[in-house]
């Protein structure tokens, strides 16, 4: 990517993020990043190609970021599940201050035609995915629902945390799922 499209980039997310989607324009866009529509529409063809790149962008930062918090964690463990909320938790304090950015948009784009539409829908059913394997790390017998229910904690406790209603959300998630994996293995070892 040219300096120049790395410029339209970041001034489109920082942008999309805190005006969001629909109330930024490309004359917004060209002007923070110091660059002229031309160059812009070279680069990205159109403002929803613009908005495909963020939301990518931002979900592979967000899975790099997981993924070595994930390592840290012990091996086939609750640990690694709650790992997802310290992780959620120490992303959003330094990138979400409103929230998770996949939600914000689908707010925005829930037209599936849209070409980020598949991107928002693709990442949060990785992160299903993501619970439903840690779940199925600590109890085979009924991992789908246990994925289901942390990603329920995990997805609330971020739009929570973009509400702004009560303080610190997601470590309150966090303490539900951890009492809910203990009820789990309670429940598993009697089996």
């Amino acid at each position: 990517m040219t300096p120049a499209a790395r410029r339209v980039l970041e001034a489109a997310a920082r942008l999309f993020y805190e005006r969001g989607i629909h109330a930024v324009g490309v004359d917004l866009i060209a002007a923070e990043a110091g660059v002229t529509k031309k160059t812009l529409y070279d680069r990205f063809g159109s403002k929803e190609q613009i908005v495909v790149e963020y939301l990518a962008d931002r979900d592979e930062r967000w899975r790099a970021f997981l993924a070595q918090c994930l390592d840290a964690a012990p091996p086939v463990s609750a640990a690694r599940v709650l790992a997802v909320f310290d992780a959620s938790r120490a992303w959003s304090a330094k990138n979400s201050s409103k929230g998770c950015s996949m939600v914000n948009a689908h707010a925005e784009i829930s037209d599936p035609s849209h070409p980020a539409y598949p991107i928002i829908t693709r990442q949060k059913q990785w992160m299903l995915t993501l619970f439903t394997d840690l779940a199925g790390d600590i109890t085979p017998y009924g991992a789908d629902h246990l994925g289901q229910t942390l990603m329920l904690l995990h997805e609330g406790a971020l739009v929570a945390h973009g509400l702004n209603i009560f303080a610190d959300p997601i470590s309150h998630a966090r303490e539900q799922a951890q009492a809910l994996l203990a009820a789990t293995g309670n429940s598993a070892a009697k089996r």
